[in-house]
């Protein structure tokens, strides 16, 4: 666990050059920094790992396993620590951007996080309640021995600090059902997602609901709207860290408070801001073993909990002229249990990452969510998006196209040179050596 045991005089994120290893020499490089064996080190390049035979108890009708590119992001300093961080993610640019972004907030002294106590909701829908008040009534009155029961199922979760912890109603008086009642359960999962143990106390308690309030249960379900367990991230960079070619660091600064100003306003907009916020977060949630669709429903309802859908960052010049930037959303993300215990390189890239708390795996992924929206509207405010997305994107077209080993930089090379990244482009290329080979 590197980024745990070692201390900053140890051990840098920092990396010169780690781009431009091969890929042995990189893992190498990071066996060296950590403390991860060699079960751990197959399990990260892909000599093992995931199996069929594995895959086939994880999910129903297995017919195999489907890889997915896996890139370490690298210059993350969160609340004072190194760190490196495993990312899973096909497309082209988004380790290169956090990487960077990481490296120029450096300058400002890395990305500061928290996060809130591991908070899930399970909720209970009650319809046909004669009367509501008395039902809210007779709930209430039995708030405490309500949460004795959901404590009595999960014995080990109390013993480790987590547990029940409220019980809460909401009443719509109108829906496409007519009136209905939802109770809220909210349990303290810790170091889990807590969707098991969530769902299994909803079902438990809507036959005790069902008597206190008259009516009937029909949902007994976890919400991925987890607003009780926001992580948020923050970092202040020196604007001269900013600067770009051709580009005062204070212009690239006004530049991005401008082009994050219409994903405040503008859902157009701030759906693709967003989805470049998400590109990092679910890279780690990926990598990590965690369900990053419900990440994704809960960060995009948490984006329009005012009634309009709008930013989840926020960035502004400080007095001192640098830029703050700033994102908060919902991160119900477990370090135990579930994928991230079963999937021999989820559990690997916890150890790469030194983590065992839900927490702190929440403060790392908020912060290269915020990593990744400031590579983004860098780029916007800078060069433009596709000039540093260009090349990457050409190796891809090459790889498309057919070119293999050393044909893939030598294609796309030619293509970024050409400013023509076709796949036609990429074909006729190699067409054409192929052709100067037998020639």
């Amino acid at each position: 666990m590197a980024n745990d045991s070692n201390t900053p005089e140890e051990f840098s994120s920092h990396l010169p050059g780690f781009h431009k290893l091969d890929q042995a020499a990189r893992l190498r490089k990071v066996a060296k920094l950590s403390q991860l064996d060699d079960q751990d080190l197959a399990a990260i390049s892909g000599t093992s790992g995931l199996s069929p035979a594995l895959a086939d108890h994880m999910v129903e009708n297995a017919l195999g396993v489907f890889g997915l590119p896996m890139g370490l992001a690298t210059n993350f300093v969160i609340n004072g620590r190194q760190r490196l961080i495993p990312m899973v993610i096909e497309e082209p640019s988004v380790v290169a951007g956090a990487s960077y972004m990481a490296k120029l907030a450096r300058a400002g002294g890395g990305f500061h996080a928290t996060a809130d106590p591991a908070l899930m909701i399970a909720q209970i829908q009650l319809l046909d309640v004669p009367d509501n008040q008395a039902a809210q009534s007779q709930i209430l009155a039995n708030r405490e021995r309500l949460l004795a029961q959901i404590d009595d199922l999960n014995p080990s979760l109390v013993a480790h600090g987590g547990g029940a912890r409220d019980v809460e109603i909401r009443t719509f008086s109108e829906s496409p059902v007519g009136p209905m009642m939802v109770v809220h359960l909210i349990i303290d999962t810790k170091d889990a997602m807590g969707a098991n143990t969530v769902n299994t106390a909803a079902e438990a308690l809507a036959p005790e609901l069902e008597r206190l309030s008259g009516g009937r249960a029909r949902l007994r379900i976890l919400s991925n709207l987890a607003d009780r367990r926001l992580a948020r991230a923050w970092c202040e960079l020196p604007a001269s860290a900013l600067a770009s070619a051709g580009m005062q660091g204070e212009d690239v600064r006004d530049g991005i408070i401008e082009a994050w100003a219409l994903a405040a306003v503008d859902p157009y907009r701030a759906a693709t801001h967003n989805k470049g916020i998400m590109n990092g977060i679910d890279a780690v949630a990926i990598a990590t073993g965690n369900d990053w669709r419900s990440i994704e429903a809960g960060a995009h309802a948490y984006a329009a909990r005012s009634g309009s859908y709008t930013s989840l960052s926020f960035w502004s010049a400080t007095k001192e002229g640098s830029l703050r930037g700033e994102l908060e959303l919902p991160l119900a993300v477990g370090a135990v249990g579930g994928t991230t215990r079963a999937h021999p390189t989820a559990r690997a890239n916890l150890r790469l990452l030194g983590v065992t708390r839900a927490s702190e795996l929440a403060e790392i992924m908020v912060s290269v969510g915020l990593a990744q929206n400031l590579a983004a509207l860098r780029a916007l405010a800078a060069e433009g998006i596709q000039h540093g997305h260009m090349a990457l994107h050409a190796r891809q077209v090459a790889m498309a196209a057919g070119a293999e080993g050393s044909q893939v930089d030598r294609v796309a090379d030619q293509l970024v040179k050409e400013a023509d990244i076709r796949l036609e482009r990429a074909q006729a290329l190699l067409e054409a050596e192929a052709v100067s080979d037998n020639g």
